[in-house]
């Protein structure tokens, strides 16, 4: 009989080396789609490289052991009851040991791509022609570590702490993997995000891969627990249930967690004795104010990111607050400590699949943060219409609204803030096409949508081009499921600044009327199981207000002349976060 395995168990590092617990790392085994996989290790979609450029050197690719009865061998799972010397021994032998490292980040790459399948009911592409990402644990000698979309690439450096002399490898940290992961899937589902655009768009790139990052860490029960009770042995137990002090997961308490920071051994090492002292970055801790997105400094996409950070991760506190509310209290006000863990899990499992999800409801061009919150919203309601119990729609309006953010001003429902449904189905043309077609076929899609362009108000006058038709399925809470077929659209129209006038737009001061300038249109089409269009949510290309800022901003930063090929975003976006 032949035994037939969905996942396979490999150990990684739940939190980097800058994290202790009682003195101890914090490994713990993860699953991860099971695949035939060849050495280094290699799959069908990520491809571990381990050359280190630097040093001119290629390592052994890691072998993982396996036989016909049993799934991979985990050469590297935890010792179970080993303590004191012998266990550090063993930790040590890890952090040394470049195969583990290959291991690391092919476990932690692969469980952040099989999150976004999850969330979004579908294969998820990466940003680049082709299927398999390369990852190089041990890329460079540098504090940086990025995604290449040129080279279909992850690149992790490592260099020696300025303040212990010791060496930091960024391909140790479960924060920065899934940071640079989320930026390679964040390309493949919308690749527009990287253009130069409005600051909201610059700065969604970095927050959004922030978010993903330390939402994905509470899914591991055991690095859960340790945050909570800090190490501590729990003493107070009614009937063999294990009890936590409601001052351990106070709102203060979860926000000073080190779950909830980010690259803490990188951070921690840098020559660097302020913020940087105990993370590379502790979005969470900043205070909400609406006029944050408002002040010049936070115009710079860095720290903008933060603030989109701080944003999301507060409302997952918030949610988890009111979930523990929920939970009956025993004596001298203590909670039972795994009901409380359980719902923070809950509470993070809800907001990471919200936010993934969402990303299929947002223009695939100049993106806000009032947009990205109205897909928000959306994405959640479309899978659960009753919102009662925990009201999760309404308190993350709230959160955001402590931030300045509201939903968008344009075709949105006062009340929900979610996108308002398609009004103008019976004007639509749907005879002259295929429907089983329109659920894969980009050229179908486009003759629908050049058929149907007055209806859908598509100015005519940019290039049209269908970027991706993908179909997902979904199910809800209630077991139902879910089925649409998202399309996204882009225009393009590529003038001289002499030409803005037919646009309706002014030339900004100073700007030569030869200066070359490419302006964008797009939308994305929500089609429901049946065919029909369901949302329409856009950002015309001729929408005077959007563009005007749009183009305002661009000008007055030097932005426009910045080709999306002459360099690597990311390598610099993170080099410059760095250095600041």
């Amino acid at each position: 009989m032949t035994i037939r395995f969905n996942v396979r168990k490999l150990t990684i590092l739940a939190q980097d080396p800058g994290v202790r617990v009682n003195h101890q790392l914090l490994f713990t085994q993860v699953d991860v789609p099971y695949e035939d996989l060849a050495d280094g290790p290699i799959g069908y979609r990520v491809k571990v490289v381990d050359f280190d450029a630097s040093a001119n050197v290629l390592y052994q690719p890691l072998k993982l052991a396996a036989d016909s009865a049993a799934p991979v061998v985990d050469k590297y799972a935890p010792p179970m009851k080993m303590k004191g010397k012998a266990r550090r021994d063993w930790e040590n032998e890890l952090l040394a040991d470049p195969a583990f490292h290959a291991q690391n980040v092919y476990a932690i790459v692969m469980r952040t791509l099989a999150r976004f399948e999850y969330a979004l009911g579908r294969r998820v592409e990466w940003g680049f022609e082709g299927h398999q990402l390369h990852v190089a644990p041990h890329a460079f000698c540098e504090a940086n570590a990025f995604y290449s979309e040129a080279d279909k690439a992850l690149f992790f450096g490592y260099f020696n702490s300025a303040k212990t002399g010791n060496r930091v490898f960024t391909c140790l940290s479960h924060d920065i993997i899934a940071h640079e992961t989320t930026h390679a899937l964040l390309d493949g589902i919308r690749d527009g995000f990287t253009s130069a655009s409005t600051p909201d768009q610059a700065a969604f790139h970095e927050g959004f891969a922030d978010v993903v990052a330390l939402l994905s860490v509470f899914s591991l029960p055991e690095t859960m627990e340790l945050a909570v009770t800090k190490g501590k042995k729990i003493a107070s137990t009614v009937q063999s249930i294990r009890l936590v002090s409601s001052v351990d997961v106070s709102e203060a308490a979860i926000l000073d967690s080190f779950l909830l920071g980010l690259g803490k051994e990188f951070g921690a090492s840098l020559d660097d004795e302020g913020a940087r002292a105990d993370c590379l970055r502790r979005s969470a801790k900043i205070k909400p104010s609406r006029k944050l997105l408002n002040l010049p400094g936070n115009q710079e996409p860095h720290a903008r990111g933060e603030i989109f950070a701080a944003v999301m991760l507060r409302s997952f506190v918030a949610l988890w607050m009111r979930r523990i509310q929920g939970l009956g209290t025993f004596a001298d006000n203590h909670y039972n400590l795994d009901m409380v863990l359980e719902e923070g899990s809950r509470a993070a499992e809800h907001l990471l699949t919200m936010a993934i999800r969402a990303l299929d409801y947002c223009p695939p061009v100049d993106l806000t943060f009032g947009a990205y919150l109205s897909a928000l919203l959306t994405a959640d309601m479309e899978v659960s219409p009753d919102d009662t119990r925990f009201s999760y729609r309404t308190l993350l309006q709230k959160v955001f609204a402590s931030f300045g953010v509201n939903p968008s001003a344009l075709r949105t429902d006062p009340e929900t803030g979610c996108w308002n449904e398609f009004d103008q189905t019976t004007n639509v043309v749907y005879y002259r096409n295929h429907f089983e077609s329109m659920l894969h076929d980009k050229d179908e899609v486009f003759r629908f949508l050049w058929e149907n362009r007055r209806v859908l108000n598509i100015d005519d006058r940019g290039y049209l081009r269908i970027c991706s038709v993908r179909a997902s399925v979904r199910q809800g809470p209630d077991g139902f499921f879910l089925r649409e077929t998202i399309c996204e659209y882009v225009q393009v129209s590529s003038i001289f600044a002499a030409e803005l006038g037919l646009l309706k737009l002014i030339r900004p001061e100073g700007m030569p009327t030869t200066q070359y300038l490419t302006v964008y249109g797009g939308g994305t089409l929500v089609f429901d199981q049946y065919g029909r269009i369901k949302y329409h949510i856009e950002h015309r290309l001729d929408d005077v207000e959007r563009q005007s800022e749009r183009l305002k901003y661009l000008w007055e930063n030097g932005l426009l002349d910045q080709a999306k090929e002459a360099k690597n975003p990311f390598a610099t976006m993170h080099r410059d976060r760095v250095s600041q």
